[in-house]
């Protein structure tokens, strides 16, 4: 081998032993690292999906091997009480699940002496719920109770549900989620869809309104982050995107659009932005673009930005770290303004302190 062909070899040692160090350091940091730092970082040009990992296609959706089958009749079955989700019928199996039994009173014999009725049964009636970290079913148990000085015959109803026959409590339609059936509960899939669209419904006026409060905040947050809605029709699932909307109230929005262009933006967010707005986002162009055109002051994300300089100290130590120190300085500032409870004009001024910025 000669001296040439053997620098070269050297060189791309010397090369490949850098790139192994990065990586190595970049593991430490999500092991190791700060919770701030812990992230996978995207794939160039590429963004993660937001539900990626969940199953895309309806139970048997998938095309298989046809086979013939001896033509025949087969009996109708009845309709199950339960499919109609009155919550009249167990849709589980009571010895595998938590159940909350709950006795409705009859007030039909209040302030009677117990000599004075009969309980001659019970009539059962289902709800499923959401606890802290599990489900649970509510067992509401009524008493049919007889009268012995009328002979009337009487049963308290059902409590009322949030959606009208439904055997689902408000409790899991504020959380339900794929991991229903590991819980135990056997519950159609076409039931669940339906059940979301009547929720949905329900939240609609609330999302307008605080969609309302958010465009008329004078700073404004927003991101997009892709999904999977809906199938292609090719065992595949359409790309979405939800666009998360911050306000100054604290409070969030997530715009569904087909796409992540600048009128999937202007669909989101609108146009009627108060006067002298900021919108604060990450380096996505469509952002700038967007601000320039209806004249937003366009704030770009310390947390993005510091995040490359902190990346960068592998490389780049010294150089690095003169960022992340100047960084810091401004990190300070915004937590004196938290510590002392500055709001409004008080919080600007202190941020203009030139004793402020010099410590």
């Amino acid at each position: 081998m000669t001296p040439a062909q053997w620098s070269k070899m050297l060189s791309d040692k010397d090369e490949e032993i850098v790139q192994l160090l990065r990586q190595l350091a970049w593991f430490q940091r999500q092991i190791f690292g700060q919770k701030s730092e812990r992230r996978l970082p995207l794939p160039q040009a590429t963004q993660g999906s937001l539900g990626q990992d969940f199953s895309a296609l309806p139970e048997g959706s998938m095309p298989g091997r046809k086979r013939l089958v001896a033509a025949h009749e087969r009996e109708a079955k009845a309709k199950r009480p339960q499919d109609g989700g009155d919550g009249t019928a167990p849709f589980f199996d009571e010895a595998k699940v938590p159940v909350e039994v709950i006795a409705v009173a009859n007030p039909e014999i209040a302030g009677l002496d117990p000599q004075d009725y009969q309980i001659i049964g019970e009539k059962v009636s289902y709800r499923l719920a959401q606890r802290p970290g599990a489900y649970v079913v509510l067992k509401y148990v009524r008493p049919v109770v007889k009268r012995l000085d009328t002979a009337l015959v009487s049963c308290p109803p059902a409590p009322v549900g949030v959606l009208e026959g439904s055997r689902a409590d408000v409790s899991l339609l504020s959380g339900t989620h794929r991991r229903l059936q590991d819980a135990g509960f056997k519950v159609s899939r076409s039931w669940l869809t339906h059940l979301m669209q009547q929720a949905v419904a329900l939240l609609e006026p609330i999302y307008n309104a605080q969609l309302d409060s958010i465009r008329a905040s004078r700073v404004v947050t927003m991101d997009e982050t892709p999904i999977k809605a809906g199938p292609t029709g090719t065992g595949k699932m359409k790309a979405a995107y939800f666009w998360p909307i911050y306000g100054e109230r604290d409070e969030i929005c997530f715009a569904y659009q087909p796409g992540r262009s600048g009128a999937d933006m202007k669909r989101s967010l609108g146009i009627d932005l108060p006067k002298g707005a900021v919108l604060l986002t990450d380096g996505y162009e469509v952002y700038a673009r967007y601000a320039r055109r209806i004249g937003l002051t366009h704030a770009q994300c310390w947390a993005h930005a510091r995040r490359y300089f902190f990346e960068a100290q592998d490389v780049e130590p010294d150089r690095a770290a003169g960022a992340l120190e100047m960084m810091g300085a401004l990190y300070k500032i915004e937590e004196a303004i938290r510590e002392k409870e500055l709001s409004g004009e008080a919080k600007c001024q202190h941020r203009h302190d030139p004793c402020q910025t010099e410590s």
